[in-house]
């Protein structure tokens, strides 16, 4: 096993969005501005939501105003809705994302509306997105394991994956979301999704609550994924997922990757400087909380 796996970051939202207190604007530059110089291509700094669900990031377009853009790398913001992505194209993401469910318990918890509903919300949005020229990525939450509804069948992640591709999305996120599915669960989940979407249009996203996330990476490798949202120094959870602990961290998965013969691109004295950054600004949100 050898060859390119790209890390996809995603600290500065998913990460960030789950800290108890606010964390100033110049405190997320100064993570994303250091974040690119790690490597990275792709880094996920914005989510336009209501500030009423997800405060911390209230002040996504201040952030995507307040960084220094590197050449090469996309600055990701997510978009539930047609506010959310104008509010996005006004602040200059450079890529966009719709997130949807496997589960309908999460699915409601998540975004207040059923899988059907959430997908015929999310059509116009990636419609109008493309017509902007602006990429969109998809992401599926609870792939294997739901905080509401327990485990979800392959069939259920499948039947939303190929929703989401036939809105036209470039590529589609995989989110173990609380972090408890196994390696045989993700292997048949993600035997059932290659089925509707081949595996370089697939990455997977591991939080690591369970302390699986390695080895899920691992399965997913073997699947031929070669795409994982990380986030720096284990950064996140989700606030409508109980028990969720953080992302993986992403200096844990580029040192596995290495160990395992693949190549991610990554400065590792720069990703360690990022996570002295991150923990910062955890400190400053348990303060704030």
């Amino acid at each position: 096993m050898s060859g390119p796996v790209e890390l996809f970051e995603v600290g500065p939202r998913d990460g960030l969005q789950n800290e108890p207190g606010e964390i100033s604007v110049a405190g997320k530059v100064r993570l994303i501005d250091c974040l690119s110089r790690a490597g990275f291509r792709r880094i996920e700094v914005a989510s336009f939501v209501s500030p009423k669900w997800v405060p911390q990031m209230a002040n996504s377009g201040e952030v995507l105003a307040g960084i220094t853009r590197a050449p090469g790398i996309s600055y990701a913001a997510l978009t539930p809705n047609m506010r959310g992505l104008e509010a996005a194209l006004e602040a200059g993401a450079d890529e966009v994302a719709i997130f949807g469910s496997a589960s309908e318990g999460f699915s409601k918890a998540n975004i207040n509306a059923s899988i059907a509903e959430s997908l015929k919300r999310f059509a116009p949005v990636a419609e109008a997105a493309r017509a902007a020229s602006l990429p969109v990525r998809g992401y599926v939450s609870c792939v294997v394991e739901c905080p509401y509804d327990g485990p979800v069948a392959p069939s259920e992640t499948a039947r939303v994956v190929a929703a989401l591709r036939d809105m036209g999305v470039y590529e589609v996120s995989l989110g173990d979301t609380i972090g408890q599915g196994t390696p045989e669960a993700v292997d048949a989940m993600l035997s059932a999704v290659l089925e509707e979407m081949p595996a370089p249009k697939l990455a997977g996203h591991f939080h690591d609550t369970s302390g699986r996330a390695l080895e899920n990476i691992e399965v997913a490798l073997g699947r031929g994924l070669r795409v994982f949202d990380t986030a720096i120094g284990g950064l996140g959870g989700c606030p409508y997922a109980p028990g969720a602990k953080g992302n993986v961290a992403t200096g844990k998965v580029a040192a596995r990757l290495k160990a395992l013969g693949y190549e991610t691109g990554l400065d590792m004295a720069v990703l360690e400087e990022a996570e002295v950054i991150a923990q910062s600004l955890r400190a400053e949100g348990a303060q704030h909380g």
